[in-house]
């Protein structure tokens, strides 16, 4: 700026906050309860969360999934146990999510795969595509026809039939 401008047109700001004044001598009931909160409710669950994690800590698990001890199939049921046989379903069903999963990530891959080469996928992505036939032939096979209702009673009796088929054509 040049010398001859007024320095009253333009203050300069004040370089410091201005201390508020109090205007009562009560104190403040915000604080008073954010206090209270804190010493009645979140110190209490803070200090027992980490006493938790502190037991805890000794014994951490590497997987989230639940491990369950293979069962026998339904054909090693004893007659009459229907304990056995609720086992042999609930493996059974396992069995095929876990099956329905491997053939998703098998079919995932081939897209990807798909996706990268562009057109030339097919001399490219031979493996992946020989791997997702032989995932779903075997899929189909144990699997397919159950319809909506599937049961491990029903896909031992498909499997009895292939097998039965195979005995009639050998």
């Amino acid at each position: 700026m040049s010398s001859d401008s007024d320095r009253n047109a333009y203050p300069e700001p004040p370089r410091q906050t201005p201390v508020v004044d109090k205007q009562t001598a009560l104190p403040n009931p915000a604080l008073i309860l954010t206090k209270l909160f804190h010493y009645t409710v979140d110190l209490p669950v803070t200090t027992f969360k980490e006493l938790v994690d502190g037991i805890h800590s000794g014994n951490k698990y590497s997987y989230y999934h639940q491990k369950f001890r293979r069962v026998p199939d339904l054909i090693e049921c004893t007659e009459g146990d229907n304990t056995c046989y609720y086992e042999a379903e609930m493996q059974w069903r396992r069995d095929y999510k876990v099956d329905q999963e491997i053939l998703k990530v098998i079919q995932e891959r081939l897209r990807a795969c798909q996706q990268r080469e562009g057109t030339s996928f097919k001399q490219n992505c031979a493996k992946e595509m020989q791997q997702f036939s032989e995932v779903a032939k075997a899929y189909q096979s144990r699997y397919g026809d159950l319809g909506a209702y599937a049961s491990s009673r029903k896909c031992l009796m498909k499997q009895k039939e292939r097998m039965m088929e195979a005995n009639e054509t050998a």
